[in-house]
């Protein structure tokens, strides 16, 4: 049987590569029951799992339990009575137990893709936040500490070298504020095969509506146009590069958070 060590070891390797988990612990045990208090199980955000809690329907309930964990990145506590199927209980051992779900995401990351002056202030502000970050430019002399202190990885290169080097997950928020047109047109198709909540693109709307012309011409469908916010961040009437990294940043907690941008004193 997998012991405890063995999964928390395992839990530990999956926050280094960026894998979406949820650990499941028996917290309280009272009678009969499968397994008792301290057992535990790792859920992996496709279905694979580690260890075990009892099997059977009670395991199977919490399987699914863990993916709504994972979706709402909220812990819980769930109770089950081994009592009585017939009124719903997911088995007949008369005990009852209590089971923590505690979902590790991979680390929240905001990925800055040009390193010029807005580059530069979405980096500062973006760490400040809590955010690790990530930087981006095909201009050497830009990805330095010297120039932005405060990102915890530098990267240079092609794109596609750069994304093999930068595992993208569901909790890396990316910022596309480039010099020009034609560095989004190459950057961006390889952006939407990814699995990123918030790809950011900045630009006027014109500048938008031409980028977007163009990925059309090299393929891209307008479902993957969707994936991209253009202009990005929220209308702040900013003008200096920290107030637009400001704005850049309200929207991408708004997305993250649930929020809807209203002014607290409307609500």
């Amino acid at each position: 049987m997998t012991t405890n060590q063995e999964i928390l070891t395992t839990l530990l390797d999956a926050q280094k590569t960026g894998t979406a988990v949820v650990l499941a612990t028996i917290v309280k045990a009272r009678g009969s029951v499968p397994r008792h208090a301290g057992s535990k199980m790792l859920i992996y955000d496709d279905g694979r799992f580690l260890g075990t809690i009892g099997g059977g329907e009670m395991e199977a309930r919490v399987l699914a339990e863990a993916k709504i964990a994972l979706q709402e990145d909220m812990p819980r506590i769930v109770p089950y009575s081994l009592v009585d199927p017939q009124e719903g209980d997911p088995g007949v051992c008369g005990g009852e137990v209590e089971i923590y779900l505690e979902p590790y995401l991979p680390p929240k990351t905001l990925f800055v893709i040009g390193c010029g002056h807005v580059g530069q202030a979405l980096a500062e502000l973006g760490h400040w936040v809590g955010f690790r970050v990530v930087v981006y430019d095909d201009r050497p002399e830009l990805v330095t500490p010297d120039v932005i202190p405060d990102a915890d990885e530098y990267l240079l290169g092609d794109i596609e070298e750069v994304l093999d080097q930068l595992t993208v997950t569901r909790n890396t928020y990316v910022t596309a504020v480039t010099r020009n047109v034609l560095i989004d047109r190459q950057i961006l198709p390889h952006l939407a095969r990814t699995p990123a909540p918030y790809i950011g693109v900045m630009g006027s709307r014109r500048r938008w509506e031409h980028t977007k012309k163009l990925l059309r011409e090299d393929g891209l469908t307008d479902a993957d146009l969707a994936k991209f916010h253009s202009p990005l961040g929220l209308e702040l009437n900013a003008e200096t590069p920290r107030e637009i990294a400001l704005s850049i940043l309200s929207e991408i907690i708004m997305l993250q958070r649930g929020g809807d941008g209203t002014r607290m004193g409307e609500q």
